[in-house]
């Protein structure tokens, strides 16, 4: 990532802050004008954004320290714990959610002034899709694991308040005031699953899970483009560490090429698997011909078959 979008990065997650209390006091306006159960348990998962919130400032902060003689290659998979945190607090407001309507099943009632506390959520809830929408997008333009989190964290706050005023909705119109409390648990296990993916995919980048299939084939096709000179490349390994993507091959060349050739060649590899895929970290390793081709292999436009 360039130092611009480190930047861009460290702003938007610092500006989430601001942000996360000032939806969470609206939905708890909502709640408190209304009584609503539904409300409540919105604005109890709107406490949990403000925390993630803060834990995807400061881990970011962090994230982006250059490498250190303890971490020769950076701090990006910091990055990863901020997105489990954020999936395990996803969960933590969807059992908040359940356990405030339970209580509410035994003594369902019709929410008070509903016109006024469904149009201060339904003001939160636009806000909230917006900043989701521009975090989960700069997440995955700038590679940050914690801004795609937070984005889909929040993003699962907008579904909760869809589902509530959904279900408020109903109630109002039907009379039937059980509506309220059943639909925020029905909501709650949605949560779970948007907090169950966050964490899946967090525990993927800290196992060093390999870059998906498109960026994949976006190296590979540089690699075959501009290996000119080489008999092949095989063995080659990806993996993503927060901002960061690795690649790792091994290039065979002529066991009579000079030292300088082959040098030329991986100079003209790196850059073209930086042009595919910005700030990819390239290692080569330099094999003679004699070597026998192992692992995943990718065939070099003009190299004879090894």
């Amino acid at each position: 990532m360039t130092e611009d979008g480190n930047i861009i990065v460290r702003r938007l997650a610092f500006w989430g802050i601001p942000l996360s209390f000032g939806v969470m006091g609206l939905k708890l306006v909502a709640w408190w004008v209304t009584g609503s159960v539904a409300l409540l348990s919105d604005g109890l998962e709107s406490t949990v954004n403000v925390v993630a919130a803060f834990i995807a400032f400061f881990v970011i902060r962090y994230a982006q320290k250059p490498a250190d003689d303890d971490h020769p290659f950076g701090h990006h998979k910091a990055e990863y714990l901020s997105a489990v945190t954020e999936g395990v607090l996803i969960v933590v407001a969807a059992l908040m959610i359940v356990r405030e309507a339970v209580v509410a099943l035994a003594e369902p009632a019709l929410p008070q002034a509903p016109a006024l506390g469904l149009g201060i959520n339904l003001l939160a809830g636009v806000i909230n899709a917006v900043w989701a929408y521009t975090l989960i997008r700069a997440g995955k333009k700038y590679r940050s694991p914690a801004l795609v989190a937070d984005g889909h964290h929040i993003n699962s706050d907008v579904v909760t308040s869809v589902g509530v005023f959904v279900g408020l909705i109903l109630a109002l119109a039907t009379g039937y005031a059980i509506l309220d409390p059943v639909l925020a648990i029905l909501v709650s296990f949605n949560i779970l699953f948007q907090g169950w993916k966050v964490i899946s995919h967090s525990i993927d980048g800290l196992m060093d899970k390999a870059v998906d299939l498109d960026e994949e084939k976006a190296i590979k096709a540089a690699i075959a483009t501009h290996a000119g000179g080489a008999l092949g490349v095989h063995d080659l390994k990806t993996r993503q560490a927060g901002a960061a993507t690795f690649v790792v091959f091994d290039l065979v060349v002529p066991a009579s090429m000079p030292v300088g050739e082959a040098h030329d060649i991986c100079d003209r590899l790196e850059d073209a698997i930086n042009a595919a895929h910005p700030g990819a970290r390239v290692v080569i390793h330099v094999e003679p011909e004699s070597e026998k081709a192992h692992g995943v292999r990718v065939k070099v436009k003009g190299a004879a078959a090894q």
